[in-house]
């Protein structure tokens, strides 16, 4: 075993600025763990960062910040090779070379070990969106039982997530959808829809909590639906717009209600319940929706359905 296939980013660009070729496998330092990647999910900053907006990563670089697999080999580290293992973000696809090829190499502090028997897709769609909902919910919003819970994006991969785990701790779960023919998945997942049409504050809905996931378009809005002492958490970007141009924070944010962010990291993948969150997965308890599945080869068209937003939940990449 000399080379592997990988997805390479040389400049930025459209999809098709992803290139598939062939490249020697990683070599393994001390420490450190290589994954054979077997799935992994598609993420909107990898979207940013093929379109040029994460100046901080140095190309050419494969691309992917999270991944699902077996382990390859791991010196000194505790893992020993054929477990079925996750891996998330630390610098993934952005600092060293990420998911977008058949072996990965990882620091063994960003491993976690996967003990629940499920496909390979289902695999891969799960620990940075898992990850994701519940750091939102529970350590951004500190969402608790009895409160009303608004998700606005709630038919993103995120989104639907976190319906479920916000329904386990026994808040009463709306969320958002443009769309009215989608409000029927919305109920399915366990949350009242509530159809989005971009001013939600003459509506008269107030929320303990917001998780906000489409981004500075819909921002303000969110926090104005925000009761006093209430909080609103920025996940998302599904918008796709960066800034708020004239943002003033006095008439922006409601008297008592505060604005908080989340963007995750590998301390807080390490520090989830992932066991336990797999587990309700596989149990049916928390409903996971894949979108499209597409193969390493389709790498462009995976990219292109995110960019379109098309996919109807998380899409995932199988490697051979």
């Amino acid at each position: 075993m000399s080379n592997m296939k990988a997805v390479v980013l040389y400049d930025p660009g459209g999809a098709d600025a992803l290139k598939v070729e062939r490249r020697p496998v990683p070599e393994i330092p001390e420490g450190w763990v290589r994954i054979r990647v077997r799935a992994f999910g598609l993420n909107r900053s990898e979207l940013f960062t093929r379109q040029g907006h994460s100046p901080s990563v140095t190309l050419p670089r494969v691309l992917g910040i999270e991944a699902v697999g077996v382990v390859d080999q791991a010196p000194g580290t505790g893992f020993v090779p054929g477990e079925k293992v996750a891996t998330v973000m630390g610098g993934m696809g952005r600092r060293f070379d990420g998911s977008y090829a058949e072996y990965i190499r990882v620091p063994a502090g960003q491993v976690r070990r996967i003990s629940v028997d499920l496909p390979w897709e289902q695999l891969g769609a799960l620990p940075e969106m898992l990850q994701t909902a519940w750091g939102s919910l529970f350590s951004a919003l500190r969402l608790v039982e009895a409160e009303r819970l608004l998700i606005r994006g709630g038919t993103t991969s995120v989104g639907m997530a976190a319906i479920g785990l916000a329904r386990q701790a026994g808040a009463e779960v709306f969320a958002t959808t443009r769309r009215p023919e989608r409000a029927s998945l919305l109920r399915d997942l366990g949350a009242e829809p509530v159809i989005d049409t971009g001013v939600l504050r003459h509506d008269g809905h107030r929320f303990d909590k917001v998780l906000e996931l489409i981004g500075t378009t819909t921002l303000e809005d969110s926090l104005a639906v925000t009761a006093p002492g209430g909080s609103v958490c920025m996940t998302g970007m599904v918008g796709n717009s960066w800034s708020l141009p004239d943002f003033t924070p006095m008439e922006a944010i409601p008297h008592c209600v505060s604005l908080t962010t989340y963007s995750g990291g590998v301390a807080d993948f390490m520090a989830m319940p992932f066991d336990r969150l797999l587990d309700d997965v596989a149990s049916g308890n928390v409903k996971v929706r894949i979108g499209k599945v597409f193969r390493l080869d389709q790498i462009v068209e995976a990219h292109t359905c995110m960019e379109a937003n098309t996919a109807g939940g998380k899409i995932v990449v199988m490697v051979d």
